[in-house]
C-alpha cells in the first residue's frame, strides 16, 4: 500500500487562451514516482471537489466526465478533457487536479475550482437619461449574484450600443469597468457601464437620381421613417438607421408601381458621412416602361355575370397598370366595394380569387381572373372569450351574426363596431376568428375582447365666476340594477348588465350648489335595442353669498332679504330606438322634461330677475352615427338633428302680454328650438404597424358645422330668456353648465364673450381639427391636436349671416383616462375683436381647459 502525493504540470489551451492546470503529486516519503513515459490505469475513488458556497459541488462533478467507478490512466487524455470541459463553461478563473493518493488500484482525485466573481451592483455613468437607463435594465437583465464573465461583460456592451444606435447616435462608446466590492466576503464585483453617446446622427440630404418621372418631393414622402432633417418640422426626428432606410425604399418603388412602373428598381443606394453627426443619402432609380391594363376575364364565375363583375372592378382596357389598385378591387378596398366583399356579403365563405396575367405585348397586360365560388356558408356557433365582467347577454345582444344565419362580412365589421362603440373594451385589442368546416359548410366565429375600465370618478376643481368649483361625481358605464340587492354581485357596485348609473354633486360653497342624478337602461326589456333615460337635478345659484335664513330685531328666524338667488330643479324622463331605415346607423330619442325656475332678485343674467317659470318641453333628436370608436374616432360620421319645443301657451290662455311684464310673461316659458350638427371623421394616413401589440398611430382629420335657432310662437310674448345661445372660451365655465342656458365653446376668446350679455336666439359654429394620436393605450389615450373654427351669434334672426364669424386657431392635447374621463388642454388666438370687450380676440392668446366632452352640442 502506498501512500502519495505526486505533482504534474497540464498545459491547455482552452476558449483562445492559454490555462494552466494541474495534477500534484508530493510525496512524504521515498515513494516511487510517476513514470511521465509509461501512464498507468486506476479505478476512480469518489471525487473530491473544493469550490465556494455559491457552487454546486455535484455540478462541478457532473462538468468534469469523471465518474467514481470510471477506469482511467494517469496521466491520460480523460483529466485533459475534464479541465477542458470545466473551462468551456466560463465559469471560473482557476482549476487545479490533484491526485491525493493512491490505494492499490483505486485513485483519489480533488478538483479545485476559482469561480470568477459575481455580480454584486452596477450603474451608469456618463450621458445616460433616467429613462434610458431604465429601458436597458430591462434589456440587459443583470441581477445580483450573476458571474461576470467575459461573455457577459461583452454582451452588456452590445446592448448599450445597439440601444442608442437605434436612437440614432452612431457614435456612442460604451466603456465597461469592474471593481472589487471589498464589503463582500466572496468574490464580487460593481459593473460600471460608461456611456459617451455623442450627437445624434440625422440625414441631412435625401437625393434621388434617374427620377423623370415622379418628382423627388414625392418620393421623399413616401419615405416615412428617413426624412432629411428640418427644423421647422417638429414631427420629424431626420434620425438615420439603417433599418429604417431598408424599410422604406419599397415604398419608393410602390409609388412607381402605382403608375404603372411595374419594372422600376433601385440599382444601389449609399448613405455617407458628411459631418460627424450628419449623413447624405443617395437612391439610384431605374424607372424602367409604363404599363397599362389590357383585356380582363372572368374565370369560374356563375352567380354573378361578368359584367356585374366588370362594374364593381371598375377597372377598364387602357387605364395605368396598377398592382395594388386591383388588390383592392378584388379583395379588400378601403374606399369601397370590392369583388370579395361582394361573395362574402351574400355568405360565400370559402369563395378565392386568383389573378393571372396571360400576356404581356408591349406596353399592355391581360389578365385572367379565375374564380372558386364554393357553396354558401352557415353560421354553426358564436362564441365570445375574454369578457370576466360584462355579462353574456350584453356582449351577444350587440353581435350582428347568428347561428343559422349566412355567413357575411359585413356583419362581423358592423360587429366589432358595435362592441368598440360600448366603451368596455379596448378597440385595439377586438378579434374575431372565423373556422371554416368545408366539410358541411359552416364557419364557427369567436369573438375575443379585452375589457378596460370604463367607470369613472370625477373629483376635480375647476374656475367658474371667479370662484373655484368642486367635483365630485361617480359614473358607473356598465352597471347591474337587478343585482343591487346581492351582496354577492358588489365589486364595490354590481356591473355587467350594460346600464349606466351617474351621480355627481358641484359646489363652491355659498355661492354654488349643484346634485344630479340619472340611469340609463340601454336595452329596455332586454329583447330590442330601446333604450330609457331618467334624471332628476337640482342646482342653487347665489349672487351675493348670503345664507337662506337670517335673524331679524327679535331674533326671530326669517329668510334673508339680502339673499340673490336662482333656483332649479328639474326631471326628464327619455326614450330611445334604434332605426332600420334609411340606414341601421340612425336612432330616434325622444324625452320630456320639465324644469322649475325660481328667480329671488337674480339681476343681470336674464331679462327679468324676479319671479318663478315653468318648462314643460319634449324633444325629438334624429341621429345618425357611424364612427368607428368613442374616444379615438378614426373614420365615420355622425349627424343631429333636434326639435325642442313647449306648448304654445300664448295661443289659448287670454293672457294681454302687451301689458304683461317680463315675470308675467315667462311664467310658463314657449320657445320652439332646433339645432343641426354634421361631424366628420378621416384619416388621412394609412400607417400599418409591423409586430403584434404595436398602435397604428395616424393623422385624423375632425371637421363639425353646427346650427342652432330659438324660435319663438308669438311676437308679442318674445324670445324666451331661458335655453338662448352663449358663445366664447371653452364651453365649460364653472357652474354656468345649467340648462337654463346652452354654452358653445369657441376657443381663443373669453367664456361667453362673443354673445350678448343675456344670450342670442341664433348662433353658427364651424370647427376642423387634425389629431394624431401619442398613446391608444385604453388606460391613458393621449392625442394632440391643432385647430381652426368659427362660430357667432345673432341678436335678431333677419341679422343672421353664416359667414359673419369670429375666427380662431390654435392648438391643444387630449387626456381620456377611464376614471376621470376626458380632459382638454388648449391655447388659441382669437383673430376678430369683440365690440366692448379688448380683452378677447384681436390676436390674443387663451389657455382653455375641459373637462369631459364639451358642453353645447355645436
Amino acid at each position: 500500500m502506498k501512500f502519495i502525493k505526486l505533482p504534474i504540470l497540464c498545459f491547455l489551451l482552452v476558449l483562445s487562451h492559454v490555462s494552466f492546470s494541474q495534477i500534484l503529486l508530493e510525496s512524504s516519503s521515498k515513494a516511487d514516482s510517476l513514470d511521465w513515459a509509461k501512464p498507468k490505469e486506476y479505478i476512480l475513488a469518489p471525487i473530491e471537489v473544493e469550490c465556494s458556497q455559491y457552487t454546486d459541488k455535484n455540478i462541478v462533478r457532473l462538468l468534469t466526465g469523471l465518474t467514481a467507478g470510471d477506469k482511467i490512466q494517469i496521466p491520460g487524455d480523460k483529466i485533459s478533457e475534464a479541465i477542458k470541459s470545466l473551462w468551456k463553461q466560463s465559469l471560473f478563473e482557476n482549476i487545479k487536479i490533484y491526485l491525493v493518493k493512491t490505494i492499490g488500484k483505486d485513485a483519489f482525485l480533488k478538483v479545485v475550482v476559482v469561480e470568477k466573481p459575481r455580480l454584486s451592483k452596477f450603474s451608469f455613468t456618463g450621458s445616460v437619461k433616467k429613462n434610458d437607463a431604465d429601458d436597458i435594465r430591462a434589456k440587459i437583465r443583470l441581477v445580483r449574484e450573476k458571474v461576470v464573465t467575459d461573455y457577459t461583460l461583452g454582451y452588456i456592451k452590445n446592448i448599450v450600443k445597439d440601444f442608442y444606435v437605434n436612437k440614432g447616435f452612431y457614435n456612442t462608446v460604451v466603456t465597461i469597468t469592474t471593481e472589487p466590492d471589498k464589503t463582500s466576503k466572496t468574490p464580487h464585483v460593481t459593473v460600471y457601464i460608461n456611456v459617451k453617446k455623442g450627437k445624434k446622427v440625422r440625414i441631412q440630404n435625401l437625393t434621388f437620381h434617374g427620377n423623370t418621372i415622379v418628382k423627388s418631393w414625392q418620393l421623399r414622402r413616401k419615405m416615412k421613417d428617413s426624412k432629411p432633417f428640418r427644423l421647422y418640422n417638429p414631427f420629424n426626428s431626420g434620425k438615420y438607421l439603417e433599418e429604417n432606410l431598408e424599410k422604406d425604399l419599397p415604398s419608393v418603388l410602390a409609388k412607381y408601381n402605382s403608375k404603372g412602373y411595374r419594372d422600376a428598381r433601385i440599382r444601389k443606394d449609399t448613405a455617407y458621412f458628411v459631418k460627424k453627426n450628419r449623413v447624405n443619402i443617395d437612391v439610384y432609380i431605374e424607372e424602367g416602361n409604363r404599363y397599362y391594363f389590357g383585356d380582363i376575364k372572368w374565370l369560374g364565375n356563375s352567380k354573378y355575370r361578368s359584367g356585374q363583375l366588370d362594374t364593381i372592378l371598375n377597372i377598364k382596357k387602357g387605364d395605368i397598370f396598377d398592382q395594388s389598385l386591383l388588390e383592392q378591387k378584388l379583395f379588400m378596398n378601403p374606399n369601397g366595394y370590392d369583388i370579395s366583399s361582394l361573395y362574402m356579403d351574400d355568405g360565400y365563405l370559402f369563395f378565392n380569387v386568383t389573378p393571372q396575367e396571360v400576356n404581356v405585348h408591349s406596353d399592355t397586360i391581360d389578365l385572367e381572373i379565375h374564380m372558386y365560388e364554393g357553396k354558401q356558408a352557415t353560421i354553426n356557433k358564436v362564441t365570445v372569450l375574454g369578457n370576466a365582467k360584462t355579462n353574456d347577454h350584453v356582449i351577444y345582444r350587440e353581435i350582428r351574426t347568428r347561428p343559422g344565419q349566412l355567413f357575411r362580412r359585413s356583419d362581423i365589421i358592423r360587429t366589432q363596431r358595435e362592441l368598440s362603440q360600448l366603451g368596455y373594451f379596448d378597440p385595439e385589442k377586438l378579434g374575431v376568428t372565423p373556422t371554416p368546416n368545408p366539410a358541411d359548410g359552416t364557419v364557427d366565429i369567436e369573438y375575443r375582447v379585452e375589457e378596460k375600465p370604463s367607470d369613472q370618478v370625477e373629483l376635480s376643481g375647476g374656475w367658474g365666476g371667479g370662484r373655484v368649483v368642486g367635483t365630485l361625481g361617480l359614473t358607473f358605464n356598465n352597471f347591474s340594477m337587478r343585482n343591487i340587492f346581492k351582496p354577492s354581485s358588489w365589486s364595490p357596485l354590481p356591473t355587467g348588465d350594460g346600464q349606466k348609473f351617474s351621480i355627481r354633486a358641484q359646489t363652491n360653497g355659498v355661492y354654488y350648489q349643484s346634485y344630479n342624478l340619472s340611469f340609463t337602461e340601454p336595452w329596455l326589456g332586454g329583447k330590442k335595442p330601446n333604450s330609457l333615460t331618467t334624471s332628476v337635478f337640482h342646482s342653487v345659484f347665489n349672487q351675493t353669498g348670503e345664507k337662506k335664513y337670517t335673524k331679524d330685531s327679535e331674533g326671530n328666524r326669517i329668510l334673508n332679504p339680502n339673499r340673490s338667488t336662482l333656483s332649479i330643479t328639474g326631471a326628464s324622463v327619455g326614450f330611445g330606438k334604434r332605426l332600420k331605415k334609411p340606414d341601421d346607423f340612425f336612432s330616434l330619442f325622444t324625452e320630456l322634461s320639465y324644469n322649475y325656475y325660481e328667480l329671488n332678485k337674480y339681476y343681470g343674467v336674464f331679462t327679468f330677475g324676479q319671479g318663478y317659470s315653468n318648462d314643460f318641453n319634449g324633444r325629438i333628436n334624429i341621429t345618425r352615427n357611424s364612427i368607428d370608436a368613442p374616444t379615438f374616432p378614426k373614420n365615420g360620421s355622425n349627424f343631429s338633428f333636434l326639435a325642442q319645443f313647449t306648448p304654445p301657451y300664448s295661443l289659448f290662455n287670454g293672457k294681454n302680454y302687451a301689458t304683461a311684464t317680463d315675470a308675467q310673461r315667462f311664467k310658463f316659458i314657449e320657445y320652439q328650438k332646433y339645432k343641426f350638427t354634421a361631424e366628420w371623421f378621416t384619416q388621412l394616413t394609412n400607417y400599418r404597424p409591423k409586430g403584434e401589440g404595436k398602435e397604428a398611430r395616424n393623422l385624423v382629420l375632425r371637421t363639425k358645422i353646427g346650427y342652432g335657432i330659438l324660435g319663438q310662437y308669438n311676437r308679442k310674448v318674445g324670445i324666451s330668456p331661458f335655453e338662448r345661445y352663449y358663445m366664447g372660451g371653452s364651453g365649460l365655465s364653472g357652474y354656468q353648465n345649467f340648462v337654463a342656458r346652452e354654452i358653445i365653446g369657441l376657443r381663443g376668446y373669453t367664456d361667453n364673450s362673443v354673445s350678448s350679455i343675456n344670450g342670442d336666439p341664433v348662433c353658427a359654429r364651424y370647427t376642423m381639427e387634425l389629431r394624431y394620436p401619442i398613446s391608444l393605450n385604453p388606460q391613458a389615450t393621449i392625442f394632440i391636436l391643432g385647430f381652426a373654427e368659427a362660430g357667432n351669434t345673432w341678436a335678431k334672426y333677419k341679422d343672421f349671416n353664416p359667414f359673419q364669424v369670429k375666427r380662431s386657431a390654435g392648438f391643444g392635447l387630449r387626456v381620456f383616462l377611464p376614471m376621470f374621463g376626458l380632459l382638454g388642454l388648449d391655447y388659441g388666438w382669437g383673430f376678430d375683436n369683440i365690440p366692448g370687450n379688448p380683452s378677447s380676440g384681436n390676436g390674443k392668446g387663451q389657455f382653455h381647459f375641459t373637462l369631459g366632452a364639451q358642453l353645447g352640442e355645436l
